[in-house]
């Protein structure tokens, strides 16, 4: 049985993206990363979805301070909230997180080295790739390649592929393979801001009510519990 790596944020786009993993028949190590957050709703819900798909979890601390120039930790700075028309749009958004995928990637990397491991798989997907530019297909293609290079499985003549399943679907996409794979949406936190209850305000939380109501389907997270 192949063996894969899934970086899994908690968020509904990793989600989806370790189901998937598991629909292949993979056996599978899921990677979360604290890395200094605003909050830490999404690796609660990485803890929740590890246990209810039975799936080892690996927890990673960082601390490194350069991170706060990003909205998503320096819980002082403003978090974006721009028209649904123009998420992705006009640049790289305060949201984005110096290298994090690179960071993330390189531990994915030395876990499946560690494990024999044959796959790397991220949810990046279209909306992200618009704006971050550690989402694009390129970036995956040219880690691929490094992590060839620098690894025992790549130095005794295998291949680490770094695998983006949701790359080409937008988020209603994501939430109908979700549904097919009976992903556990309702364990799932995507809002930036944290808290009790998602803010509805923020960018991740607009894009998540777009795609469930372009799926046609209420969003198990919020009427759950």
């Amino acid at each position: 049985m192949m063996r894969a790596v899934v970086l899994l944020s908690g968020g509904l786009d990793s989600t989806v993206a370790l189901c998937w993993a598991l629909h292949q028949g993979w056996e599978v190590s899921a990677l979360a990363v604290s890395y200094g957050q605003r909050h830490g709703r999404e690796l609660s819900s990485a803890r929740a979805v590890a246990r209810s798909l039975a799936v080892p979890l690996h927890r990673v601390c960082l601390r490194l301070p350069w991170l706060g120039v990003s909205s998503l930790v320096d819980k002082v700075k403003p978090l974006p909230r721009v028209p649904l028309s123009r998420i992705g749009r006009g640049g790289i958004p305060s949201t984005y997180v110096p290298g994090r995928n690179t960071v993330f990637l390189s531990l994915a990397a030395s876990l499946a080295d560690s494990i024999a491991a044959r796959a790397i798989v991220i949810g990046a997907n279209s909306l992200d790739f618009s704006g971050y530019p550690d989402c694009r297909p390129e970036f995956a293609r040219a880690f691929e390649r490094a992590a060839r290079l620098g690894t025992r499985v790549g130095a005794e003549g295998g291949r680490i592929r770094v695998l983006a399943p949701l790359q080409r679907l937008d988020k209603a996409g994501i939430v109908r393979l979700g549904l097919r794979l009976k992903a556990p949406l309702a364990l799932t936190w995507s809002c930036y801001a944290g808290g009790a209850r998602p803010c509805g305000r923020c960018d991740s939380c607009r894009l998540r009510e777009r795609g469930f109501e372009a799926a046609g389907v209420p969003d198990p997270a919020l009427t759950a519990g």
